[in-house]
């Protein structure tokens, strides 16, 4: 089936902080879930020295129709100065999961 889900890639320094943005996110319906794979390790170059910190990985999964709401949430609530995120593209999904995604992203009327 093709979809119009993305799933954005990012980091926190730790499952607490993970859990919080995943959060908010939900609150705002802005991501449909938030899978946390603690135990990363990253090692980078930044501010001209060589980093090497523990981190928590977030695969967060929504649908590119709410990428802009997105990023301004993003923004405003993730910890970390330059905070990696990268929206990967799925070329198809079980359909029954990507309605799931397209459901609990979609502004409910009351």
């Amino acid at each position: 089936m093709h979809t119009d889900v993305v799933v954005i890639l990012t980091t926190v320094a730790s499952p607490d902080e993970g859990a919080t943005l995943i959060r908010a996110l939900l609150d705002r319906r802005l991501v449909a879930c938030g899978t946390m794979l603690p135990g990363a390790r990253s090692l980078y170059r930044w501010e001209g020295r060589i980093a090497d910190e523990s981190e928590t990985v977030l695969l967060l999964k929504t649908r590119s129709g709410v990428l802009h709401a997105f990023e301004a949430a993003f923004a405003e609530l993730h910890p970390y100065k330059v905070p990696e995120l990268l929206v990967l593209t799925p070329t198809s999904g079980l359909e029954k999961y990507v309605a799931w995604i397209n459901d609990e992203t979609s502004i409910k009327l009351q």
